[in-house]
């Protein structure tokens, strides 16, 4: 059974709350366990998370999901571009997948409600990638 981590933005929660559900119902059907979930305050955060998580090693796959919805300034592009970044750099410092579950930037708060569904997509590409890379690993 693939063990995945969620690291949860809260900033945004009613979307992102509705993202995590979402993401722990898809991983059920999948039959993947969501083995841990730690919540941080917002998606500029999720990186020092998701660093700690694979320092334990309890988990084949992190799932990050937030939220980043555009405001007056071009702040939501810079926060989005560099989770996005460290995230994925952590994804080849461990040799684990992390996948961007994470909507925006340049997106509003309707379009937000819109792709709560990215949180499927970023379980389904977790388990995918622990099954698929696992032949690397000696198989699983």
């Amino acid at each position: 059974m693939v063990k995945l981590g969620f690291v949860v933005a809260e900033f945004n929660r009613d979307i992102t709350y509705q993202m995590e559900i979402l993401g722990k119902e898809h991983a059920e059907f999948l039959g993947a366990e969501v083995a841990e979930v730690v919540r941080v305050p917002g998606v500029f955060d999720i990186p020092i998370a998701v660093k700690k998580m694979l320092d334990k090693g309890n988990v084949d796959a992190v799932v990050t999901l937030g939220c980043v919805i555009e405001g007056a300034t071009e702040h939501d592009e810079v926060v989005a571009q560099h989770a996005a970044r460290k995230i994925m750099d952590l994804s080849l410092e461990f040799s684990k997948p992390v996948t961007l579950g994470i909507s925006g930037p340049g997106m509003g708060r309707l379009e937000a409600h819109e792709r709560i569904d990215y949180a499927k997509r970023a379980v389904e590409a977790a388990v995918k990638l622990v099954q698929r890379l696992g032949k690397y690993d000696g198989g699983r």
